[in-house]
């Protein structure tokens, strides 16, 4: 967090809202870069990459679904489901 300082001037509060603006625009522009690199189409992966996707991919479904299974067997009640 930056220091408070007292303002005796319009100017100095147009000089330190200008800084701050441009802090703003740099940081815009960075976050902006940095986004642009983590959306970017990766180069095409071959057939053995696609398909240990495909497997790493549908063993975390499957283990979300027992996981979500468990939990509603176990904490069912809590969520209006009677208990048998």
């Amino acid at each position: 967090m930056m220091p408070t300082t007292g303002y005796r001037s319009l100017e100095e509060i147009e000089a330190r809202k200008a800084e701050l603006q441009s802090h703003i625009s740099e940081d815009s522009e960075q976050i902006s870069t940095l986004w642009h690199e983590l959306v970017k189409p990766q180069p095409s992966a071959s057939k053995g990459e696609l398909i240990a996707n495909l497997v790493s991919n549908s063993i975390t479904i499957i283990d979300g679904f027992l996981l979500a299974r468990k939990l509603m067997k176990t904490y069912g009640s809590l969520f209006g489901r009677k208990r048998k």
